[in-house]
């Protein structure tokens, strides 16, 4: 399937298709960020610390969808859609530390109806352009008037350091028209690196003040 059948086919599917996406996807990312804002609640109330600063969420466009398509070469089928990729829906959660991270990925992985599909830790096995973070896919049961649904949403985790990192390069390296400088690749890469180093030092800070005797 090449590039313009698989335009020919989206076309076709787009308004029963994209209507279903919406409603799954959706609801899907409201039952995790519903998870995630009571664990984010607890700590407030309840602990000396909170490990989430920020929650957002994020629906893939069609275009997206479109292209990821084409490279998989995946049929116009929205079931075998769902079932290959599995970022359509994606939760983005901000923690200030690196343990944080961990954390709350132990949290979630062990609540009784998430089922965890794919891990990938970029923390530890950074991409070669220097991007880190913490990728969880799950399946969530979503129940509706006729039938409870399994749906994949991909929960991205990153330290507030680690986002301002990759919210920049994203756009300089993907939506800048024309080729990225080798140079200006391997200036971002090396910002990665002093990103977190700079995440490194704030963690072991901030166990060494936790350690301090309390008065």
């Amino acid at each position: 399937m090449d590039e313009q059948q698989a335009w020919e086919a989206v076309t076709e599917l787009t308004p029963a298709f994209l209507k279903e996406i919406d409603v799954l996807y959706s609801s899907a990312m409201r039952e995790i960020c519903t998870k995630l804002e009571n664990l984010r609640y607890e700590f407030e109330y309840n602990k000396a610390h909170n490990p989430i600063r920020h929650i957002t969420h994020r629906l893939k466009k069609p275009d997206s969808i479109l292209n990821k398509m084409v490279r998989k070469e995946l049929p116009p089928d929205p079931e075998v859609i769902r079932e290959k990729i599995t970022d359509i829906g994606g939760v983005r959660v901000i923690c200030s530390y690196i343990d944080d991270i961990y954390a709350i990925a132990e949290m979630l992985k062990r609540q009784d109806d998430i089922v965890v599909m794919r891990e990938k830790d970029y923390i530890k096995n950074p991409k070669p352009n220097g991007y880190r973070s913490y990728h969880l896919t799950v399946g969530i049961p979503v129940f509706f008037s006729e039938e409870t649904r399994i749906i994949p949403v991909e929960i991205q985790m990153r330290t507030l350091a680690m986002d301002f990192w990759a919210s920049l390069e994203h756009p300089i390296r993907y939506k800048n028209k024309g080729e990225v400088p080798a140079s200006t690749r391997e200036r971002l890469t090396a910002i990665a690196q002093t990103i977190y180093d700079a995440d490194i030092e704030m963690q072991q800070i901030y166990n060494e003040i936790r350690a301090l005797p309390k008065e």
